[in-house]
C-alpha cells in the first residue's frame, strides 16, 4: 500500500479519498476549510494536514480535486504548496478539470521539482465518485501515468493515458461538449413531448432503447420530470467548463456553435437563481419559458 495526500474535499474528492483509505493506502487529506477535513477523518480514519505542502511531505502520490485554474495553482506552489514538501520522484496527480495551459505551466514546475505531474481530469459525477465508477482521461509522461494508474483504478471504471501533459484536459473538453449537447436535446425532446400532450416518461420507455438513448436520459429524465435539480454536476461548474472550451476552441481554431449557445443557456439557468442546480436544469429553463 501507498502513502498518499488527497488534496480537496469537495462532492468528488470526499468519496474518492474514502474509497483510498478503505482500500488500505495510508491517506492524508487536505481542504480549505478545515472542518471538511476533520469530518473526513472522522468519518474514514487517516490524517489531516493544515497546508497541502505538510500532506504532501513523504507521500508517494499526490491526488488534487480542487476548483479551477487558480485553485490548483494554490495548493500546487508556493512555501506551502505541495511541490515543496513533495520528495523526488513522487507523482502528482490532478482530477480538477482546468486549462490545458495551466496544467502545463505546472506539468513544467513539477519537472523543475523533480516530480512527475499527470493532468486526469474526471467525468461521472458525485455518484460516480461515491460509487468508485469515474472515468478518468489522462495525459503526461507514460511512466508517471503507469506509475499512478493503480491509485486511480480505486475509483475508476475506465482510466486511459491519452497523450502528453494536457491531453487528458482536452478531453475533459471534448466530453463536456459532447454533454451541453445533449443535454440540450433530452430537455428539448421533453419539453416537446409535454408541449404535445404526451407522458414524458412513456416516451423515454420507447426512445431510449433506440439511437436516441444516452447517458444522461437514462440517469436524468425523472428527476428532470420530477422538477429535481440537486443530482450531480452544477451549473455554474458546467459554465466555468464551457468557458475553459471555447477559449481553448478560439486558440486552436476549432467551431463550437452549438456549444457557445448552450454556454448561453446556461447562463440564464444561473440569472433563474439555478447557478447550484444540476446541468439537466435546461429542461427548467424550457419550462419556465413557456
Amino acid at each position: 500500500m501507498a502513502k498518499l495526500a488527497f488534496l480537496g474535499l469537495g462532492v468528488m474528492g470526499g468519496p474518492m479519498a474514502g474509497h483510498l483509505q478503505k482500500a488500505g493506502h495510508d491517506v492524508t487529506v487536505y481542504n480549505r476549510t478545515a472542518s471538511k477535513a476533520e469530518d473526513w477523518v472522522a468519518a474514514h480514519g487517516g490524517a489531516m494536514a493544515k497546508t497541502p505542502r505538510e500532506a504532501a511531505e513523504g507521500a508517494d502520490f499526490v491526488m488534487a480535486c480542487v476548483g479551477n485554474d487558480d485553485d490548483l495553482r494554490s495548493v500546487c506552489l508556493g512555501t506551502d504548496g505541495a511541490f515543496a514538501g513533495m520528495a523526488s520522484g513522487a507523482v502528482f496527480v490532478d482530477h480538477t478539470t482546468v486549462s490545458a495551459a495551466v496544467t502545463r505551466e505546472l506539468y513544467a514546475a513539477a519537472n523543475d521539482s523533480q516530480v512527475s505531474f499527470v493532468d486526469a481530469p474526471i467525468s461521472g459525477g458525485q455518484a460516480g465518485a461515491e460509487n468508485a465508477a469515474l472515468s478518468i482521461m489522462c495525459g503526461g509522461d507514460a511512466g508517471a501515468y503507469e506509475r499512478a494508474l493503480p491509485i486511480m483504478e480505486v475509483y475508476s471504471k475506465i482510466c486511459r493515458r491519452i497523450g502528453d501533459s494536457g491531453a487528458g484536459q482536452m478531453t475533459k473538453m471534448c466530453n463536456q461538449i459532447a454533454i451541453a449537447g445533449l443535454v440540450q436535446g433530452l430537455s428539448e425532446a421533453l419539453h416537446f413531448a409535454d408541449k404535445a400532450g404526451l407522458d414524458g416518461r412513456a416516451v423515454v420507455e420507447v426512445i431510449s432503447q433506440g439511437a436516441a438513448g444516452s447517458w444522461q436520459m437514462n440517469n436524468r429524465y425523472e428527476t428532470m420530470l420530477d422538477d429535481h435539480f440537486d443530482h450531480g454536476f452544477a451549473t455554474d461548474w458546467m459554465r466555468k467548463d464551457l468557458g475553459i472550451c471555447l477559449s481553448t476552441a478560439d486558440e486552436t481554431g476549432a467551431s463550437l456553435p452549438v456549444t457557445a449557445l448552450v454556454d448561453q443557456f446556461y447562463k440564464d439557468v444561473q440569472k433563474m437563481g439555478g447557478g447550484r442546480w444540476d446541468t439537466s436544469s435546461l429542461f427548467k429553463r424550457l419550462q419556465a419559458s413557456g
